[in-house]
Parts: C-alpha cells; structure tokens; sequence
C-alpha cells in the first residue's frame, strides 16, 4: 500500500467533542490568568495567583496545547445533528467547573463556587461572595468571566475550530446576531465594539473619580450587564450622579443587540436603527415603568422629582437590561408599583444578541404584534389576506405563523420555569413576591436581589439560582436539545 493509499484519521461524533473540549480548556485556561492584570494595582497579591490561578490555569493550557498538536494532522468531520447543542452545553458545564478551582482552593464550598461562576459567565450578578474581605484579584476574575461570558464562548472558540461549525455553535448558544456570513469577521466586529465601550467607560468612570481599579471592574460589569461590583453597595457606594449616568449609558449599550450597534456604527444606517421594533418595544417599557415608579416613589417615599427620577430610572434600566446594578439599600422598602414593575421587567429582558438575558424585546414585540394580527383577522373578511411584516434593524421581514408558535412556545416554557423556580424557593418561607422577584432575577440573569441567594442560602435554593441562570443563558432549548440527544445516544449504544 503506497502512502497516498494510507487511510487518514480522522474525528467525528464525540470523538471530535472531547477533542473540542480539551481546545477550550487552553481558552479557560487564559481567563484563569487573565486576572493577573489586577497585580498592577495590588502587587502583593501576587502569592494568592501563583497559587490559586497559576497552576489550573498552566495545567488547562498544556493540555489544550498537547492535545492540538497531537491530532494536529486528524482530519475532522462535521458535527452530527444536534452534537452542536451536545457541545454548547458541555463547554458550558466544563467552563463553569474548571473556572471554580479557585474558588475551591481558597475554601469555597463545590455549590457556592459553581452558583459564583455561573453566575460569573452567565452576566447575572447574584453572588456569595463578600466584597469587603475577598482578595481582589478574585474581584477582577469574576469581572472578567462576566467580559467572556458577555460575548459568548463560541465568540473566543472560532480561534480553534473551523468558521463553518463555529456559526453552527454561536446559534446554538442562543444568538441570532450574525452581522456577516463570516463569523471570524462578525467576532471581530462584535469584539471590537465591546472592547470600545468599555474603554470608553473606564474613562469616563476615572474622569467622574472613580479609582482606575474599580472603573475597569464597573465598566466591564456594566458592558457585559453582569453587575458584578468591587463594592459592598453596588453603584451606591460612590454618591455621584455622573457615575449613575455613565452606568446608566453603558447598561443599555449593553443590553442592546449588537447588530445594532453595528449598523450604527459600521455602515452608519441611522434610520434603520431607529427603526428596529426592539428600540420601540424599548422605549415603551422603559418610559412606562420608569414614570409609574417615578410616582410611586414621589407618593409613597414622599421624594423629590429629581430624587425619584434619578431612583427609578437607574433601578428600572438595571432591571431591563439584567445588569442588576443598583443605588438603593434594599428593595424590601419600595412601593409595591415600583417592586412589581422591576419584577416584570426582569423577566421581559433586553435585546436579542445583546448581553442580557430574559424573554427579550424582540419577543415581546413579536408577541403583541400577533395578538394584533389575531384581532385584526378576526374583524376583517375571511379571504383577506395580510402580509405580516416585522423590522428588524430597518429590513422588514416576513412573519410565519410557524414564527408565532415558536415565539408563544418560548415564553410559555420561560413563564413554566420561572413559577417552578419560584415554588421551589417559597418552600423555604418567603413569600410569593420575594421568592419571585429571586427567581426572576436568576432566571432574567438580572443580578438583583432581595436577600434570599447569599453565602448562608440552603444548598437546594443555590441550586435552584444556578440551575435558573444557567437555563436562562442558554435559553433552554440548548440545554434541552443536548439533553435528549445524550439520553437518545446512551439508549442506544445499551439496546445494541
């Protein structure tokens, strides 16, 4: 047999998987060191890297490296159908394990570290961990799985696997937000405009007095609409209504679709922004609920205008965008208008392919323009026929009723999810409300709270959380596909 005549080997089904897997561990790898940036502002914590971050993060790199050039010259096959999902999910689990080692190895228990870093990587915010007295290159890591987490894993894996399995991922990890048949040049876009207003509010935070440390912690958080913060009391900590602002301003830049942004700031199509049903369904929520609250707060609290305007309308965007910032103490003293408006708007979200979580805008929008489309044929002649149009970023596409199904399905299933949640946490004694407006946040992957998810919280109420950010991330139907797909797979190879 000649060399050309040599069968060549090859990777397919979980073969090519594990191979994939073990890539994206260099990937977890880098974000275990890219915390060392916080050395330069607190050098004599150089100790606690070398030995928490240092060696699982020299370990996951060795590993990715060896096991490339090892099936360097494997030929690698395409995904099986629904092994994408298979994957999304595994990379999903796999990262949120291997980036608790930390967390492991200064004394956290196996549940608070996973529930820290799904919540890290999931941008939600809800955290056990106490800002006062927790080393700060830990503060700068869980800052920095919120910047990854942001943007998508996939977004970081198109460096290893092919473009074509890579946009295969990217939509299986819930996005829709491909802004060029090429995802290397949607990445790259896409990271760019990331990277740009984050820079840009690091700047802005250090101009309004904010120390540089906590401006590229705060600036990242509110990017990513993660909102995790340096700081015992959140934003509050700082009394400064530029910083509010400057929040405020990154939160939605955040929680806005990035093929927005791209429109807006690449090709400069400023009518079909503004044309974007998600910035209408936007504007709607946000005005409504932040004016009602507005009320509620001049009436109830007895404040100011300007007091309750500044209130509402950070605590209201914190909720939409589900960054989970926020300037008061507690929301256990809120007027129930504005306590059940922050609830329902964690729960309707932000923009598709944005960095927040919830039902999403699109959605939303989607949802009320069927109910109008139902009325409207039910008033009008049976044989009319109606074309049903929807704009998104200025095209206006058409809408099936296949659309509308899926649509009501999703938020049906998110609505299901979000009471089994909450039951589960009122069997512990707190009320509907509270243990809603807890789900909710987890679920949203907003990051606020009323108290109930902390560092003292029964196992199966953290489980619970992290369980809801993880699905809400990933929106289910991920998570859901991978998990009939490994069952179906297993039965198999038994009844064989």
């Amino acid at each position: 047999m000649t060399t050309e005549q040599k069968t060549i080997k090859s990777l397919d089904g979980y073969q090519l998987i594990a191979y994939y897997l073990t890539q994206f561990m260099f990937v977890v790898g880098v974000v275990l060191m890219v915390p060392a940036i916080s050395l330069l502002f607190y050098p004599s914590e150089y100790i606690i890297f070398l030995k928490y971050f240092f060696p699982p993060a020299a370990i996951l790199m060795l590993v990715g490296v060896f096991t490339y050039y090892y099936f360097k010259s494997y030929e690698k096959n395409k995904l099986a159908r629904h092994q994408d999902a298979v994957l999304v999910v595994l990379i999903w689990i796999m990262s949120l394990i291997l980036s608790g080692i930390p967390f492991l190895f200064m004394g956290y228990s196996f549940t608070h570290a996973i529930f820290e870093t799904t919540s890290g990587y999931s941008t939600t915010g809800l955290t056990i961990v106490d800002v006062t007295t927790a080393p700060k290159i830990l503060l700068m890591f869980r800052s920095f799985m919120q910047f990854f987490g942001g943007v998508g894993f996939v977004l970081v894996l198109t460096s290893v696997i092919s473009n074509q399995i890579g946009m295969r991922l990217y939509q299986a990890e819930g996005h829709n937000d491909q802004l060029v048949p090429n995802l290397l040049k949607s990445a790259k876009y896409i990271m760019r405009i990331y990277i740009l207003y984050i820079v840009i509010g690091i700047i802005f935070y250090v101009i309004f007095g904010m120390p540089l440390y906590d401006a590229i912690n705060h600036s990242i958080s509110a990017v990513a609409t993660g909102g995790f913060s340096v700081k015992a009391a959140s934003i509050a900590a700082y009394q400064s209504v530029a910083i509010e602002v400057t929040t405020i301003v990154l939160m939605i830049l955040g929680g806005t679709n990035f093929f927005v942004h791209y429109i807006l700031l690449i090709k400069r199509e400023f009518k079909s922004v503004f044309a974007h049903i998600e910035l209408k369904v936007f504007a709607v929520i946000a005005s409504t609920t932040i004016v009602f609250s507005l009320l509620s707060l001049m009436s109830y609290l007895d404040l100011g205008f300007g007091e309750a305007l500044r209130q509402s309308s950070f605590q209201l965007i914190s909720a939409i965008t589900g960054t989970g910032y926020q300037t008061i103490p507690s929301f256990k003293g809120l007027p129930s208008t504005m306590f059940f408006f922050i609830i329902l708007t964690m729960i309707l979200g932000a923009g598709m392919g944005s960095t927040a979580g919830g039902i999403k805008q699109y959605r939303i929008g989607l949802m009320a323009k069927s109910q109008y489309w139902q009325i409207q044929e039910m008033l009008s002649h049976k044989k009319t026929i109606r074309a049903r149009m929807i704009n998104r970023v200025g095209k206006k596409f058409n809408v099936e009723k296949e659309d509308m199904l899926q649509n009501y399905m999703f938020i049906t299933t998110y609505i299901i999810v979000l009471l089994l949640g909450t039951v589960i946490i009122m069997a512990y004694n707190h009320s509907f409300e509270d243990a809603l407006f807890e789900f909710a946040s987890a679920l949203g992957t907003v990051g606020l709270s009323v108290g109930i998810m902390n560092s003292s919280s029964p196992a199966l109420i953290l489980w619970t959380g992290t369980f809801g950010m993880f699905l809400g991330r990933l929106e289910f139907y991920v998570v859901f596909i991978a998990t009939s797909k490994l069952i179906l797979d297993v039965f198999k190879k038994k009844v064989v």
